[in-house]
Formats: structure tokens, C-alpha cells, sequence
């Protein structure tokens, strides 16, 4: 159901599957997420969930390319500093733990390997032309852009709730995440530069 053909209260509804659905497929996966539950907390019933997005699988793809698309807009990339990028990065999964673990239970239950979404729906293309642009300019090393792109993303995913070493908070003592920030900053400048 398109949006704009929504009522204000079929908005509303539709935000509130959505936001439920969000924290119940970012806790179970897309296996061990219940419509049940969802429809409980968002105050609604099956059949509305089934009007707005089809299925079970429609409703975490939603969710699942909303959370792309928000962290490509939220946290736009600048090859010239991918450092930075690095660290926004960071404080966006200290903000949004769920978008990260909504990305993990893609790659768990869907594709174990290759890209995470199929060529059709990758968000990259324009990150990709930055990292070529800046290697072009020599700011950035040599090397595949895509690769320098996902050893980026995975090194400001350090501490992410991901992490099999340690999952930040946002909750922890800012000089902890101070230290991150810095030590993370420092690390990416390090990998990316040339020479």
C-alpha cells in the first residue's frame, strides 16, 4: 500500500508496525520474529500488517532497506576524511544499535556471503565513485574502492553490537567513547593513506 494513499490514522498505524517490528526483528532475526508479537504492540491486527507490506519477509525488507537508506543519509560518506566517516559511523550505532543488527540477521538468515542485497538494491554507487575520486586524487590508497569501503565500515563496526570482542553503549562514560572515537580515527587515517 503506497504511502500517499494513507489516512493520517493508516499512517500512524503503519509507524507503528514499523517501529515495533524494528526492535522485534533487530532481537530475534527474521526467523524468530512473531507477527503475533508485532501486531500486539503496535495495537493492530494481522490483516492490517498484511495489507501494508504482504508478508512477513515484506515487512523486514522495509524495515531492512529503510535502515540502509537511513545510514547512507544519516551519515553520508566523505572519502576525503574517511576517517571521520569512520567515526560517524560509530556514533550512529551507539544511537541505532537495531540498524547493525538488522544488517547481521540479513547476512545470518539470507546471504551468507557476497554482498549483503542484491545489485538492484545496493546503496553504494555513489560511495564508491568518492573512494575512486579521492584515490584518483591520491588522498586515498590504491586498491579495489569497494574493498577500502567494507575495511572501513568494518573497523568502525569494532565496537558495534556486533562486535565478538565488545558491544558499546551509548549509556558508557563519554571519555570512553572518546577514546574510541580517537583511537579509531587515528587507525582508519592510518590504513587509507597513501604511502
Amino acid at each position: 500500500m503506497a504511502d500517499q494513499h494513507l489516512t493520517a490514522r493508516g499512517a500512524a498505524t503503519r509507524g507503528r508496525i514499523l517501529d515495533v517490528a524494528t526492535r522485534e526483528f533487530a532481537e530475534h532475526g527474521i526467523a524468530g520474529a512473531r507477527i503475533e508479537r508485532i501486531v500486539a504492540a503496535a495495537r493492530t491486527n494481522k490483516a492490517q500488517l498484511y495489507a501494508y507490506f504482504g508478508s512477513k519477509e515484506g515487512l523486514f525488507d522495509a524495515i531492512f532497506f529503510g535502515s540502509l537508506e537511513r545510514i547512507v543519509n544519516v551519515v553520508p560518506i566523505d572519502a576525503t576524511d574517511l576517517a571521520d566517516w569512520a567515526v560517524r559511523l560509530y556514533d550512529e550505532y551507539l544511537r541505532r544499535p537495531d540498524l547493525i543488527r538488522l544488517a547481521t540477521w540479513a547476512r545470518l538468515e539470507r546471504r551468507p556471503a557476497g554482498h549483503l542485497v542484491d545489485e538492484a538494491e545496493r546503496l553504494d554507487d555513489r560511495k564508491l565513485r568518492a573512494i575512486a575520486d579521492a584515490q584518483a586524487a591520491g588522498i586515498v590508497r590504491p586498491g579495489d574502492p569497494f574493498d577500502v569501503m567494507a575495511m572501513v565500515i568494518a573497523m568502525s563496526m569494532a565496537w558495534s553490537p556486533v562486535s565478538n570482542v565488545f558491544a558499546a553503549t551509548a549509556e558508557e562514560p563519554p571519555e570512553l567513547h572518546d577514546r574510541r572515537r580517537a583511537l579509531l580515527h587515528e587507525s582508519v587515517r592510518r590504513a587509507v593513506t597513501p604511502g
